[in-house]
């Protein structure tokens, strides 16, 4: 099912990023990998959508057919390795091992998602990503890093796509570091007059809400990846191109964070998640963010931030991550 990204009703951000409210400081017994576990239940309505197959798909209303408006996606797939392939690279022994009935599954989902932009994470190669999304309907993309979790997308035919230089800078190298951090995948996405630059990325885990001046909790690296992060942005600044970025950012971003800040120097942005509830564990700040930038700031469709909600019946390997996706109004100002 489809489930609106509502705002906590009990917690409010406050404006001195270090104060210890509940929203940033928090008590490390509610860590979880995807989020924080709220101290208080929070609840969401769910809202009845029409049916595609058996899946729930949110229809949104008031937007101008004119517009062509675009759904975009990012979700990460949680280890998507092809079983039926051997391995490119040593995997660790704990990650899921999906089997057919998996894959049949998360193509279910992908297809009630029905997105024209998907930007995914943790894909080894091609034909996993293929399993999930066809490639009869979707373009499909990886970063060429050498390693068994790329970034990636899988974009609607009929959109034409260019692809520019993975963001190489964004993999951060640091001396005795045992597992390679992963590029940015950077397209340009064009639909008639609209042209659209994004930015799939899956950055460093472990800094999850810690002051940039931590050195533990891999904070340093997140330090520079958010200073690669910035030069990208300046760029498309510059250019003054629409851009979106999208992936799992390891990072309870809110517009007070002292990370999200230090990108907000290089130009406006739009969190399209800030002061929202994810309830795809039950009530947590995302990790999952989609970014606005240049024109492209003004397009997101209000309300329009859903999550993907897996079905209870289903297999706990599908991913631990669920797909958050917004839609954009290109004709908006």
């Amino acid at each position: 099912m489809n489930r609106h990204a509502l705002p906590f009703p009990s917690l409010k951000q406050s404006a001195d990023w270090k104060a210890k409210s509940p929203d940033n400081r928090l008590h490390p017994n509610r860590y979880t990998k995807a989020g924080l576990r709220l101290r208080h239940t929070c609840f969401y309505p769910v809202y009845k959508f029409l049916l595609a197959g058996a899946l729930g798909i949110s229809l949104i209303s008031g937007t101008s057919a004119s517009a062509h408006p675009l759904k975009i996606a990012t979700w990460n797939m949680d280890w998507l390795v092809d079983n039926l392939q051997p391995p490119t690279q040593p995997l660790p022994s704990d990650i899921p091992h999906r089997s057919a009935t998996d894959f049949t599954a998360l193509a279910g989902y992908a297809d009630a998602l029905d997105a024209d932009i998907i930007g995914v994470q943790e894909v080894d190669g091609i034909s996993s990503l293929s399993r999930v999304f066809p490639a009869s309907r979707y373009q499909l993309f990886l970063s060429n890093d050498p390693i068994a979790q790329h970034t990636g997308a899988a974009i609607r035919k009929g959109l034409t796509v260019t692809r520019n230089p993975d963001v190489t800078d964004i993999a951060v190298s640091i001396p005795g570091t045992v597992h390679p951090l992963r590029s940015g995948l950077d397209l340009t996405v064009h639909e008639g007059s609209t042209v659209l630059r994004l930015l799939v990325l899956h950055l460093k885990t472990g800094c999850w809400d810690n002051p940039p001046e931590d050195r533990k909790h891999a904070c340093p690296t997140l330090v520079l990846q958010f200073k690669a992060l910035g030069n990208w942005i300046s760029a498309r600044q510059k250019a003054n191109d629409a851009f979106l970025i999208m992936g799992d950012f390891n990072r309870r971003l809110t517009v007070h964070d002292p990370f999200f800040l230090s990108i907000l120097q290089s130009g406006p942005l739009r969190l399209s998640t800030a002061g929202q509830a994810n309830p795809c564990e039950g009530g947590t700040y995302f990790i999952d963010h989609i970014l606005l930038g240049g024109p492209a700031t003004h397009w997101e469709v209000k309300n329009s931030l859903r999550v993907l909600m897996y079905q209870p019946a289903d297999p706990a390997a599908l991913s631990d991550h669920c797909p958050v996706s917004l839609r954009l109004d290109p004709s908006a100002k």
